[in-house]
Order: C-alpha cells, then sequence, then structure tokens
C-alpha cells in the first residue's frame, strides 16, 4: 500500500533531493511524495490530498512557519502525523514542537536512511490510528442498526471471551464540560444548539485524539476521554491546553440575536481503572469503558473547576509538575472523600 507524504520546506532543493533520493520507491509506488513551500501552502495542499499520511516538516519558512502549521492539523486532518525537520541544538523550537503534538524529529544536515525508517514508523502509527477509528466507527454503527439475529450471535461465548474481555489499567481521564451552555439551550431552536455543540466537540475531539487519546463518550455538553500507554499523564495535560487554547481562540457563536462565547472546565485524573463493557446484557446495551474511583475524581474535579480552569489533584500534581507549570487551586469538599481534596490548576 502506497504511503503519500507531504514535504514542507522553503528550500526549493530539497523537492530536487527528496526524489533523487527515494527514486526507487517513488518508481515501485511505495512513495508518493506532495510539495509545499510554507505552510500555508501545506495547508491547501492537504484539502486537495486527504489521503495523506505523513507530513515532513521544516520549522523556520515565511508566509506560515512549521510551529504554526502543527498548531493547524488537528482541524484539517487529525490522523495525519508531522515529522519536524531542524537543525542540530534548536531545542527551544524542538520542545515547542512536542507541545504542539510532532511525532518525530530529524536534523539538518538529513541521514536519508534515516528518514526512511521515521516515515516508515510513522506510517505504521498513523493507519494504526486509523484503523481504531475506523473499529470505533463501525461498533457504533453496530450498536445502533444490528439485527436481532447477529446480536444473539454475538452473544457467543467464544465471542464474548475474546472481545469483551475485561482488564486493570493504569490510565489518566479527562472530562471537558461546555461551561453556561445549559443556559443558552433554552434560547435558540434546538438544531442551533445541536449545530453549535457539535462544532465545539469537534474542536475538543480533534485536541484528544492529536494525544493519542480516546474518546469514550459524550455526556450532554461534556466530553469524556481517556489516555492509555507510554506519558498517558503528559498526553493529557497537553491535549487540556492545547483544547482550552482552541477554544480560547474561538470566536463568539452567534444564534438569531444570542451569543454566546465558548469557555471549558476540565478535570484530570490518573490512577488505576477497570476497563470493560458496562451496561444490561438483557438489553444488548454495553459500552466499553472504564470505571472506578480515578474516573469518578477526575468527573468531580470538573464540576469543581471554574471556566478556563484544568484541575488536577495534590498527587497528580506532584507527578506533572516538571513538565507543565501548575498553580494551588484550594481544597474542595467532594462526593464520597472524608477528607477535602487539595487541588492545583494547570496553568501551561
Amino acid at each position: 500500500m502506497m504511503s503519500k507524504i507531504l514535504v514542507v520546506d522553503d528550500e526549493a532543493d530539497l523537492e530536487i533531493l527528496v526524489k533523487q533520493k527515494f527514486r526507487k520507491k517513488i518508481r515501485e509506488n511505495i512513495y508518493e511524495f506532495v510539495f509545499a513551500q510554507n505552510g500555508e501552502e501545506a495547508l491547501e495542499r492537504i484539502k486537495e490530498h486527504p489521503d495523506l499520511e505523513v507530513i515532513l516538516s521544516d520549522i523556520n519558512m515565511p508566509v506560515m512557519d512549521g510551529l504554526t502549521l502543527l498548531t493547524r492539523l488537528a482541524e484539517v486532518n487529525p490522523t495525519l502525523k508531522a515529522v519536524m525537520v531542524s537543525a542540530y541544538g534548536d531545542m527551544q523550537n524542538i520542545r515547542s514542537a512536542m507541545n504542539k503534538g510532532a511525532f518525530d524529529f530529524v536534523f539538518k544536515p538529513v541521514d536519508f536512511d534515516d528518514l526512511d525508517l521515521t516515515i516508515q514508523k510513522t506510517v505504521v502509527h498513523v493507519r494504526q490510528m486509523q484503523e481504531t477509528i475506523k473499529a470505533i466507527k463501525e461498533n457504533n454503527i453496530l450498536k445502533m442498526y444490528v439485527d436481532e439475529n447477529v446480536l444473539n450471535f454475538m452473544a457467543h461465548k467464544e465471542f464474548e471471551t475474546s472481545l469483551l474481555k475485561n482488564e486493570v489499567l493504569d490510565a489518566t481521564v479527562m472530562f471537558i464540560d461546555v461551561c453556561g451552555f445549559t443556559s443558552i439551550t433554552e434560547q435558540i431552536p434546538a438544531n442551533t444548539v445541536v449545530t453549535l455543540l457539535n462544532g465545539l466537540f469537534d474542536k475538543i475531539v480533534a485536541g484528544i485524539i492529536a494525544q493519542n487519546g480516546h474518546v469514550d463518550k459524550f455526556m450532554g455538553d461534556a466530553v469524556m476521554a481517556v489516555f492509555r500507554g507510554e506519558f498517558h499523564l503528559d498526553r493529557a495535560i497537553d491535549a487540556a491546553l492545547a483544547i482550552r487554547e482552541e477554544i480560547k481562540n474561538t470566536e463568539e457563536l452567534i444564534a438569531g440575536e444570542k451569543t454566546f462565547k465558548p469557555e471549558i472546565s476540565i478535570g484530570i485524573n490518573s490512577g488505576e481503572m477497570v476497563s470493560g463493557n458496562i451496561g444490561s446484557a438483557s438489553l444488548k446495551r454495553l459500552d466499553y469503558t472504564v470505571i472506578g474511583d480515578a474516573v469518578n475524581l477526575a468527573q468531580r474535579l470538573q464540576s469543581v473547576a471554574k471556566a478556563g480552569q484544568i484541575l488536577i489533584t495534590e498527587e497528580i500534581y506532584h507527578k506533572a509538575k516538571e513538565s507543565f507549570k501548575c498553580n494551588p487551586a484550594g481544597e474542595f469538599t467532594l462526593k464520597n472523600k472524608v477528607k477535602p481534596v487539595v487541588t492545583y490548576e494547570v496553568a501551561e
């Protein structure tokens, strides 16, 4: 299967060099390259080529630089991953690119053998993400439309043991609530409410997927997301910061004579939780989700967070303080917690 790659660099010589170094794989239809000279051109190419999988982008470019391009990728193609091309020692830009969702780096002068391996690794990751999203979509459609006879077949013990397996895992859960949205629903038509909320959810989901998170469920005007695997806490906080910034920069939503400035509140917590199919077997309504005290605490943190706040516990603060700037946010008495919970707000 051919991989389509976008190369973004204002140096015209790089296009010639890439075509020369990868000529064999281009001839064999293993790689197809598309080129752009800056971030603005890159966004146009991404719209023209929705099947792009990897971007190789310089950082310093005119019109729109590589870091700005990174912040725009999630809104145009959330599964597209960027490999940044940078000079040795440019650590400030590298760190900034990491926080903005860069998948990997190569350094100039480019080692094309290493670049080839990096492209292959990135393509594998992108295709795994695409398969996961496809499976989630198919599962949701299946639950909505599948025939009862098929459901009975799927209830067979072999299926149950293979796909309905429950497990205990260490992960991070994030709850994001759209603040004040309930009040506006009483003042505008239902179709407008749904359109506005779905538009905000699109921005939130893009930020979650950009950090390899999984959207667990939508609950009214809130989103629950789960982050698993390596650095799951860091990735969740990076996603929260990016989503907060995205929503902050969203213009006021206008519906007739009413205006609404979107804001969000976020609660994040990590720990051990149970992952499994929760629901009613008799109704054949099961959701693959996570449950446990760590999950409940994340939701309660979100419930006391103010607009624009990302709240974490003191325990999570000690795990995250080396990577993120956090400020004390006070103590709160939360449901099912004997003692008040000390909280911190993630600033940046």
